[in-house]
């Protein structure tokens, strides 16, 4: 019963990741014109993200602990380091990346940036994709060494 809970916990984390990064937001620069708001937007749902993969990563390390007896040491320790993981993603962008992409757009208020502070926002908008794009990968490894 434990077991399926774990997936089911992996799946809807794997899920939201997926979506939220490579469809929604996506859409969200495809779609609006004004690419300000599509950001405040993106920016609004990653924020939600990180939250819901905190949640999830406590979760599944509980369920890890506490409740996996009968999965075997060697894939309990994987899964363990895969949502270990996969939590250090969600700190390093949310508490490191995402303050500093947030206190450059605070600089230019009216969205108008010089060239020093677009290189920076986009450079750390770059790691923070390089992050997310392995935070997802690691999420398709969750998902496949549940069973």
């Amino acid at each position: 019963m434990l077991s399926r809970v774990r997936f089911l916990v992996a799946t809807l984390w794997a899920g939201s990741l997926w979506t939220v990064g490579f469809v929604v937001a996506p859409t969200l620069f495809a779609t609006l014109s004004d690419r300000m708001l599509a950001g405040t937007i993106a920016g609004s749902l990653f924020r939600v993200e990180a939250w819901l993969s905190i949640a999830c990563a406590l979760i599944l390390l509980a369920l890890l602990q506490w409740g996996a007896a009968g999965l075997e040491a060697k894939r309990r320790r994987l899964l363990g380091a895969l949502v270990l993981a996969m939590l250090v993603c969600t700190l390093v962008s949310y508490v490191g990346i995402t303050p500093l992409m947030a206190e450059l757009r605070a600089q230019a208020p009216s969205g108008v940036m010089d060239e020093a502070m677009r290189s920076r926002f986009g450079m750390l908008h770059g790691v923070s994709t390089l992050i997310f794009a392995v935070q997802s990968l690691l999420a398709g490894m969750l998902i496949w060494k549940q069973q």
